[in-house]
């Protein structure tokens, strides 16, 4: 039986890496915690003015952000405890906890400033299979 979400995933709707992370974190979260919401959405944007944050500028360094707990973790911290989150060999991602978070945000920064560069960007986000779509908010 599937654990009830319990963590919901904000991502770049546009952005074919972010949807990329988006189709690994389905194939490989076997308990079913995670949700997912693009952050182009109207929803997407409630959930982070609701947690006092602002809607990232488009190409933004905030492609991927966690609510979990009732917090919002962007960056390199999102990484992270997704990878923990998602258990058996991606908690070995655990070892990034080590590096200081000045360098783990500045790679991912770096990462998602040319992200729509390296993998490309889509017109409209992407829609989830009928078999999805309850995962989806």
């Amino acid at each position: 039986m599937a654990t009830p979400a319990t963590a919901t995933l904000l991502f770049d709707g546009v952005c074919n890496l972010c949807n990329g992370v988006v189709q690994f974190i389905i194939r490989h979260d076997q308990r079913g915690i995670f949700r997912f919401v693009a952050l182009q959405s109207d929803l997407g944007q409630a959930l982070l003015a609701a947690h006092g944050q602002p809607l990232p500028p488009p190409g933004g360094p905030e492609s991927v952000v966690l609510l979990e707990g009732g917090r919002l973790y962007s960056h390199s911290t999102a990484v992270l405890r997704i990878a923990g989150l998602l258990g058996g060999p991606w908690r070995l991602a655990a070892v990034g906890w080590l590096l200081p978070r000045p360098w783990r945000d500045a790679l991912y920064r770096y990462v998602a400033r040319h992200r729509y560069r390296w993998f490309g960007r889509r017109e409209a986000c992407w829609l989830p299979t009928p078999e999805l779509r309850a995962r989806f908010l």
